[in-house]
C-alpha cells in the first residue's frame, strides 16, 4: 500500500497556510481590525506605544456611519488606563492645547468621523502599564445609541503618524511642542 503524505492529500490546507504566514508577516501586525454595530463601522482601533513610566496615551480609530440616523462617539476605555476621555487638539503658535470634548462627537448618517494625531482623539489617562509596539489591549468605544463595543487598540511604533496598515490619514507630529491643557 502507498503512503500519501498529509501535504499531498490537502494541498489547499498548506497553501491557505502559507498565505497567512505572508499577510502576518507582511507588517508588525496581522491585517487591520474591523468591527460593526449597528450601522457603524469602526475601523482600526490604535495607539502608539509609550515610553516606561508614561501615564498617557493617545486613542485612534474612523467611524463611519451607514444609517440613516445620527450616532455620537461618547467615550469609551483601554484595559491599561484608569480612565477616558475624548478630546479635541487645535495649535495656538507653538503650542499645543487640548480639550475635553463635552457631549461627544458626532456622527452624521453617510459621513466618516477620524480620530486621529493632531486632531479629535481618545485620551487614556492613568496608564497603569507600558504600551508596547505590537500588543492588542482590549477595550471599549461607547456610542449614543449603538452603546458599548469591545475592541481591540493595537499598539503601534512610538512615533507612528498611521497605522501600519495605512487605514488612517498621517496626523500631526507632537515632539517638540509645549503641551497646555
Amino acid at each position: 500500500m502507498t503512503r500519501i503524505p498529509p501535504d499531498a492529500r490537502f494541498p489547499h490546507l498548506r497553501a491557505l497556510a502559507l498565505a497567512g504566514l505572508v499577510l502576518a508577516g507582511s507588517s508588525g501586525l496581522a491585517a487591520a481590525h474591523d468591527y460593526t454595530a449597528g450601522s457603524l463601522k469602526i475601523g482600526h482601533p490604535w495607539s502608539r506605544a509609550t515610553p516606561g513610566g508614561a501615564k498617557v496615551a493617545g486613542g485612534y480609530v474612523t467611524v463611519t456611519n451607514t444609517g440613516a440616523e445620527p450616532d455620537r462617539l461618547v467615550g469609551g476605555s483601554l484595559d491599561e488606563a484608569g480612565r477616558t476621555e475624548l478630546h479635541s487638539m487645535s495649535m495656538q503658535g507653538d503650542v499645543m492645547k487640548m480639550a475635553p470634548i463635552e457631549g461627544g462627537v458626532a456622527i452624521a448618517p453617510g459621513e466618516t468621523i477620524k480620530l486621529a494625531p493632531g486632531g479629535n482623539h481618545m485620551m487614556f489617562l492613568d496608564l497603569k502599564t507600558q504600551l508596547k509596539q505590537g500588543a492588542r489591549i482590549k477595550g471599549t468605544l461607547v456610542f449614543e445609541k449603538a452603546g458599548t463595543v469591545p475592541v481591540e487598540f493595537a499598539v503601534e511604533s512610538i512615533a507612528a503618524k498611521a497605522p501600519a496598515e495605512g487605514g488612517a490619514e498621517a496626523g500631526h507630529d507632537h515632539s517638540g511642542h509645549k503641551h497646555a491643557h
